[in-house]
This record gives structure tokens, sequence and C-alpha cells, in this order.
């Protein structure tokens, strides 16, 4: 690996947001690790990039185990010493889809869900952090983006999809704590919505393509060094938390 070439990690990459993610930073001459808990689906898409002339690596991730996670960073100290560039994008919605003619409501939510929600979508994110931010430290830059949702604002809060809202709501709010912590670091930590998109969990009646909603995303990836820290973006333009 080049010396200047940037090393990112993506989570949840073997399809939709994340797979294009991978595609559109692969193209400004990223080095993506791309990692997701189906091996088959991971592997074949990191394939798929390799097809296409971009420097891009499978590795397995399950988000919700520390063992999986520790065996991730022992592979970025090994291969690259660094992560420069950390994605958060894996992502579950157990309680329902955008889609659905009759959505589920907080009333028959089940604690399992939120359970489920949070580890994934909160504690899976905030572990990853805490484990790549010391490798950021040490290179003196990073960014982190959390790919969070319309769903999350408080300013608009709505019913329905409790346990997913309640996840990507804390998040949204470990963004800013995080960002409070690294500030002046060079390290810039930012949560993204990339709107309503038409991939598997936003379903077919999504009016986003993914290449559309992705820009955002790679935008905060690629901050300069005078970029924002700790917002809530969606298409570079701040939204209300």
């Amino acid at each position: 690996m080049s010396e200047t070439r940037i090393v990112t990690l993506i989570t949840g990459a073997n399809r939709g947001i994340g797979f294009e993610t991978a595609r559109q930073l692969g193209w400004l001459g990223h080095e993506v690790v791309l990692t997701s808990r189906d091996g088959i689906t991971g592997k074949a898409a990191a394939d798929k990039l390799q097809s296409e002339g971009l420097r891009v690596v499978y590795h397995p991730l399950d988000v919700d185990r520390e063992d999986s996670r520790q065996r991730l960073f022992g592979f970025l100290e090994e291969h690259y010493q660094r992560v420069d560039t950390l994605i958060n994008n894996a992502g579950i919605m157990p309680d329902g889809s955008p889609d659905q003619p009759q959505r589920a409501s907080v009333f028959g939510t089940q604690l399992d869900q939120v359970r489920q929600s949070m580890e994934t979508n909160l504690y899976g994110p905030l572990r990853l952090c805490q484990l790549a931010v010391p490798l950021m430290r040490r290179n003196g830059f990073g960014r982190i983006v959390n790919v969070s949702s319309g769903l999350a604002q408080l300013s608009e809060m709505r019913g329905s999809f409790a346990a997913y809202r309640l996840s990507k709501t804390a998040l949204n709010a470990l963004t800013r704590i995080l960002a409070a912590e690294v500030e002046g670091e060079n390290i810039l930590i930012n949560a993204v919505s990339p709107g309503w998109v038409r991939t598997r969990m936003g379903g077919r009646n999504a009016p986003r393509p993914v290449a559309e909603a992705v820009r955002g995303i790679t935008w905060l990836a690629t901050l300069g060094d005078d970029g924002p820290n700790g917002g809530f973006y969606q298409d570079r333009t701040a939204i209300p938390w």
C-alpha cells in the first residue's frame, strides 16, 4: 500500500449503501476494507469492485461480536498499521420497513427488537470508534461517518419504527460525544442521513437511488482539515437533530 493512500473501513458493505460507498471512495483512490457479516456476499462484492480496478479487500465483520471486531482490527494493524476513515454503515431495522402499508406501532414493539437494534446500530459503532480512534490519533488524521437516518431527528420525530428510531437517535448523540472528545485533533466525526433510499431496507418504493444518496457520505469521508465536526448532514447540508 502506498503511504499516501487513505485506508477506509466500511461496515455492512456487501450491498446497497455500503457497497456503493466502497465504489465511490475506491474511485477517489482509497484503499477500501469492505466488511460484512456474510462472507459469501462480502467476498463477491469485493471481487466485483476489484474487477473494476479498485483497491478493495474483504474482511469478515459481525459488528455485534467483540471477537469479530478484534480480529478485524488485528488485520488492520498487521497489514496497514492504520485506519484513516471509518464508515459505520451496517445497520438493521427490526421493526418493519418504510414502504410497509401498516407500520409497526411503539405499542407493539418488542424489547428484544430494541435490544437488537441498539446492539447493531449503536453499540457496534461505539466499539469500532473506540478501536479506530487510537489508530487515527497515531497518524494525526481521521474521518468517521455514522450513517444515521432522518427517522432519528428529534425535531421531526413521529410514531412507528420505535426500535430503529431509538437506536439511530442514540447514534446521533454518540456522534456529538465523540466529536467533542476529538476536537482539535484533525479527526472529524459526523452523522449523515442518506434519505429514503431504494435498498433492501428502504424498499422498492423509496424515491432515492443509491448512487445519489451516497454522495453525502463520500463528502463527509473526504473532508478537508477545515471541515465540520459533530454535525448531522444530508446532501452536504446541515439538518436539524
